[in-house]
């Protein structure tokens, strides 16, 4: 599996997702910067978290509209795992390939800490190693995570079963207690919490792992089917 780690101007976790694919994983990963135009080749699409263009205007909106979105707006027709994280969340809903905004925490602070999350849908490609109910522990460290979308919307996501995490203790007022969903297709994820800040026990927490392996399962999976 042929991993893309997108890097605009502002990026600050491309790093960590860089090192929890290649060293998680062991599997082969690249930055791609923010003006290229093709992910030709990649298997998977991850969008990480920082301050893409200092945060200007809105979080992700300018970003939204760098040279590398068509090809990640493909990339997600196409079917391939797509993952956004924090900022990376923010782009994705700002390209309107998830629904939803997210606006400032309802504390008005930036938060940097620890959460628990609850697994509500494991049958995504995304969570497929996790259970369902099981609770993770992954750091947050965000000041725009709290997530909001209209009663349509949401009554949308609870039916499709498209609420892939929620917190159990809701740290930033998101509705519903949601910190990461999917799209209909089921192949672009976004979420607030780090997973890819939570892959090694050196670190103390691995239970952001379990995520990066579900995809790669996933991809495995899908090649075994095509050539068998």
């Amino acid at each position: 599996m042929k991993t893309a780690v997108i890097v605009f101007p502002g990026s600050n976790c491309d790093r960590d997702m860089y090192e929890a694919i290649q060293c998680g994983l062991g599997v082969e990963v690249e930055y791609v910067w923010h003006a290229e135009t093709s992910l030709a080749g990649f298997d998977a699409i991850m969008i990480p978290g920082g301050f893409s263009y200092g945060d200007y205007l809105r979080t992700g909106a300018i970003a939204r509209f760098s040279n590398i979105m068509p090809a990640i707006v493909q990339a997600a027709n196409e079917g391939k795992p797509v993952l956004g994280v924090c900022n990376g969340f923010q782009i994705l809903l700002e390209a309107g390939l998830l629904p939803g905004a997210l606006i400032r925490n309802k504390n008005l602070k930036f938060m940097c800490r620890t959460v628990d999350l609850e697994v509500v849908n494991p049958h995504t490609m995304f969570s497929s190693l996790y259970e369902k109910g099981e609770v993770i522990h992954l750091p947050i460290a965000h000041g725009e995570g709290n997530y909001y979308c209209d009663e349509a919307t949401l009554a949308k996501l609870h039916a499709e079963n498209r609420i892939v995490f929620n917190y159990q203790n809701n740290p930033n007022g998101s509705v519903a207690d949601i910190a990461g969903i999917i799209n209909e297709k089921g192949n672009v994820l976004g979420m607030m919490p780090h997973p890819e800040r939570a892959v090694d026990a050196l670190l103390g927490n691995v239970s952001g792992l379990r995520l990066f392996q579900s995809i790669l399962k996933h991809w495995r999976d899908s090649v075994a089917t095509v050539t068998a």
